[in-house]
């Protein structure tokens, strides 16, 4: 599906992208997930991502590009200007933590939505095959209705040049990703656009207390689609709402389950675990090992 950006995006009350049908995961025969080819990474460093994924043997990798808890444009690293991206790892870009378009306070919402807009071109100009974002939250008192709105209309006003995907998050009472009832209300309203995707998380579904058991099934009845997978262990028991990541088998995360849930997505998956190239290395070949044929 092709993307372009718009002149204006923002301008309040034009739409300028419309709602299409949401394509689902890739799942082989029968619904049953296709393993083959599943491609396993992890989150680097910036500055040379293709060097940080050769490292770590990784097939795809996820940077960031730039400050995540800035509000500054994004910046494309001198390693990345000119080059190839068919040649090396897929790649995916995250957007910075402190976008919440969900926001009711239009010094954070009106920011974020232009921060989103940038880095999608960015990332799309790198040759990203989506931007990761959190699904954002409310203010207490505002309801999830509000901050439903307020996604629909970022995505009424923008038409990105990658896919965006939103990723469900581990804390926060207003979350708008933390817990699949409120993620279904935001879903079915903005689920429809032809650039909108998701990406799930086994340490914030852990920590947010959603059962990783069926966490994919009951997720794949919401959206549809699993579009990538962070697999990280958590250092903190179900239900925390803590997110700090683990290595895979180290954490408070039953390691069966971790397999389990990515096996059924049959997605791409990213590591953001500790531990640098060694650690990362070693939950790759750990994940590789444990996937089914």
């Amino acid at each position: 599906m092709d993307y372009t950006a718009t002149d204006d995006p923002w301008q309040e009350g034009v739409r300028v992208s419309k709602r299409g049908d949401a394509t689902s995961a890739r799942r082989g025969e029968g619904g049953a997930p296709s393993l083959t080819g599943m491609r396993i990474g992890a989150h680097v460093d910036q500055s040379d991502p293709v060097a940080e994924g050769q490292a770590r043997d990784a097939d795809l990798v996820q940077f960031f590009l730039g400050d995540p808890q800035s509000w500054k444009k994004a910046a494309i690293p001198e390693s990345l200007l000119g080059d190839r991206p068919a040649d090396g790892p897929d790649r995916y870009v995250h957007a910075p933590y402190i976008v919440n378009v969900a926001s009711t306070n239009n010094k954070i919402r009106i920011p974020s939505r232009k921060i989103l807009l940038d880095h999608a071109t960015a990332a799309a100009s790198v040759g990203a095959k989506g931007l990761i974002v959190h699904g954002g939250h409310v203010t207490a008192g505002d309801g999830p209705e509000v901050g439903i709105e307020n996604w629909v209309k970022t995505f009424e006003r923008m038409t990105a040049p990658l896919p965006i995907l939103i990723e469900n998050t581990a804390g926060g009472e207003n979350a708008m990703a933390r817990r699949l009832d409120v993620l279904a209300r935001l879903w079915d309203a903005i689920g429809g656009f032809p650039d909108v995707g998701f990406c799930l998380d086994t340490c914030h579904a852990h920590a947010g207390g959603e059962q990783l058991l069926d966490v994919v099934d009951r997720v794949l009845a919401i959206t549809g689609r699993i579009d990538l997978v962070h697999c990280n262990d958590s250092r903190d028991a179900f239900g925390s709402g803590a997110d700090r990541h683990a290595n895979l088998g180290d954490g408070k995360i039953d390691p069966e389950l971790l397999v389990a849930v990515v096996a059924a997505a049959g997605a791409p998956v990213v590591c953001e675990t500790p531990g640098g190239p060694d650690g990362q290395r070693q939950d790759i070949a750990w994940l590789r090992e444990r996937l089914p044929g």
